[in-house]
């Protein structure tokens, strides 16, 4: 078992497609499909079942894909501890991101953190919050931007960043807005969301983690309302909601003053029972973390931190 066998069989069962992995590792498929049967060959077990819709790890290339991403996480591991020594800090630093928070967390640090690091190269991933938590298990992230509830979290390491109230949205000329209430709890006004029951609702998509923590607040008050329309962007919601179609919920950051959009038409209520969910940074328990990584937690920190949310 080789360093370039293992991340041949890595790929191949991350893509699933023989083409695909190949393109990755800047092989052709009859080479790759050499190297595997090369290794069935030596194993004298099959790891792969090929088939028209792709390749599958058999019971055999699960134990092998086990032992071969422990292996790659140690060689990786061990590059960051020999990164850390060196006084060049070269090195490379891969982190996830999701589409509402985390672009806007790395544009704003990124300016510090290479005045600090020049030459740490950041590969950043945009995926949603589950694509993350399996990317930090298998170790293709070193570190995750995630915003989720905590029943949510995994077993990997959370270092929180800020909490986050989720709120109502609605056309500011809806009746309802009249009748919500000052709260010493939140800077936003309470209001009952049976005022806005029947109205049309435009929501996140139902595979995103902010999608369960509406579900959530809405069960208190024993129902969920007509979902008009399932988007990927809280601010695609906002526009809809600008324009006088439908109400939304979204997290307070789209609220704030300091937020580049200011959509207008649009007001913005506290649930009574104030639901929240964390922004974080995640990995992996029990792995290395580089200087390089330790910098963008602190750096997140502190701009978490300053923003009023």
């Amino acid at each position: 078992m080789n360093l370039k066998e293992i991340e041949y069989i890595v790929t191949l069962a991350e893509e699933g497609k023989l083409a695909r992995a190949a393109q990755r590792l800047f092989i052709t498929p009859s080479a790759l499909t050499q190297q595997v049967s090369n290794l069935e060959h030596e194993i004298g077990l099959p790891l792969f079942e090929r088939s028209r819709s792709g390749w599958s790890p058999t019971k055999a290339g699960q134990i092998y894909l086990s032992s071969a991403r422990q292996i790659l996480q140690i060689r990786q591991e061990t590059d960051r501890r020999l990164q850390d020594l060196s006084d060049s800090q070269k090195g490379n630093l891969s982190i996830g991101v999701t589409s509402e928070h985390g672009t806007t967390t790395f544009t704003h640090i990124y300016p510090a953190f290479h005045k600090q690091f020049p030459e740490v190269t950041i590969n950043i991933y945009e995926a949603n919050v589950r694509a993350q938590q399996q990317m930090i298990r298998t170790g293709k992230l070193d570190l995750g931007i995630l915003t989720l509830s905590e029943e949510q979290q995994t077993e990997d390491l959370y270092i929180p960043l800020a909490q986050e109230e989720i709120l109502l949205a609605i056309p500011s000329l809806h009746p309802a807005c009249n009748k919500a209430v000052p709260t010493v709890k939140s800077p936003y006004p309470e209001l009952d969301p049976n005022l806005v029951r029947y109205e049309p609702f435009a929501m996140m998509y139902k595979e995103s983690t902010m999608y369960e923590v509406i579900c959530q607040a809405f069960r208190i008050y024993g129902f969920y309302p007509e979902t008009l329309f399932f988007a990927q962007r809280s601010a695609t919601t906002l526009e809809m909601v600008s324009a006088g179609i439908c109400c939304s919920v979204v997290p307070s950051y789209f609220a704030a003053s300091s937020h580049p959009h200011v959509f207008e038409h649009v007001s913005y209520f506290s649930f009574p029972s104030h639901p929240v969910w964390n922004i974080c940074a995640s990995r992996k328990k029990g792995s290395y973390l580089s200087a390089a990584a330790d910098c963008f937690i602190r750096l997140s920190q502190e701009y978490w931190g300053e923003l009023i949310l």
